[in-house]
């Protein structure tokens, strides 16, 4: 009776523990179950309503149903092609080359999380909204080959984040406003082939961080009063094919990092300023100055750089 009652006991003990285990192991699969139903929960969050209805008002209002890549207005937000969504806000938008036509429809400042916006290569037109330069997170705005018309916004204190501007190629004009150097962290500001005049602009030169300056085919005109060598970090310097006149600020032969320069077209009466410019990875130099070409072109490969004929990927 004494060995059985003990057998007896390691049974109950046996039974026990495996019992306790499989409530273990039965409580984090229920855990685990229910984590992954909250992160499919948390994947496919709406989004806020106001924001969801200004991009339905933008698919119908540029024409969606003949997007290249379309969106099922009855699927869920986080499905719709081109939308980056962090927190459940939208942070990117990017329909690069898809077939856009149409205006922009006004309220995008519901957007207020909006980071990054690409509507390039498309066929937008109507006046450059001003709403889209009160977006405070905007760090990148790409609105290049579409049709947009009217003159560039005055003021630009709330975009103090945008680092990139790229307004190439549409309709454009008046001219160059002073409120342009607020963006300083402004690192690419490409106006090019547009119908812009005037002056440019001495705010300009507080752009401390730009490194691509591109407004080819424009009808800028005048001396330039800015002071480029305040631009360290500037590597491209595109001003060809305007009406500016004079030379340059002789402060541009202190640019170190200037990689393209394109001067030709315009009416300089001397570009002797560059004489003495040393940059080591100048790799593109056009003028209208015979000499100033060869000096620095001589020995290194020529190769186009307009800045209005770069197709890049909308993801760049």
């Amino acid at each position: 009776m004494g060995v059985l009652t003990v057998v007896i006991v390691l049974i109950h003990k046996i039974t026990y523990i495996m019992d306790f285990f499989f409530k273990i192991h039965s409580s984090f699969r229920g855990c685990l179950f229910l984590l992954l139903v909250f992160m499919g929960i948390s994947l496919t969050a709406q989004i806020p309503e106001d924001e969801k209805a200004y991009l339905v008002k933008l698919y119908k209002a540029t024409s969606g149903e003949n997007w290249q890549n379309k969106w099922d207005l009855n699927t869920n937000v986080s499905s719709w092609y081109g939308l980056e969504i962090t927190k459940g806000h939208i942070t990117g938008i990017n329909l690069f080359r898809n077939n856009l036509e149409g205006r922009i429809p006004k309220g995008i400042s519901v957007l207020k999380r909006l980071k990054r916006l690409n509507l390039g290569f498309n066929a937008l037109e109507g006046k450059l909204p001003a709403e889209l330069f009160e977006l405070t997170e905007l760090q990148s705005l790409r609105l290049e080959m579409n049709k947009l018309s009217g003159s560039l916004p005055k003021a630009y204190l709330k975009l103090d984040k945008l680092e990139e501007l790229s307004l190439y190629n549409n309709l454009l004009e008046g001219a160059i406003p002073e409120g342009i150097g607020t963006m300083t962290r402004l690192k690419s500001l490409n106006l090019s082939s547009n119908y812009l005049e005037g002056n440019l602009p001495t705010s300009i030169e507080s752009l401390s961080n730009l490194e691509r300056l591109e407004l080819f085919g424009n009808k800028l005109s005048g001396h330039i009063e800015v002071e480029f060598g305040r631009l360290k970090k500037l590597k491209e310097l595109i001003l060809s094919y305007n009406l500016f006149t004079g030379d340059l600020p002789s402060s541009t032969a202190s640019l170190t990092n200037l990689e393209f320069v394109q001067l030709q077209g315009n009416r300089f009466t001397s570009l002797n300023s560059l004489l003495y410019l040393k940059s080591p990875r100048l790799s593109v130099f056009d003028s209208d100055d015979a000499f100033l070409n060869m000096k620095f072109g001589q020995g290194k490969m020529h190769k186009l750089h307009l800045a209005d004929s770069k197709f890049v990927d909308g993801n760049d």
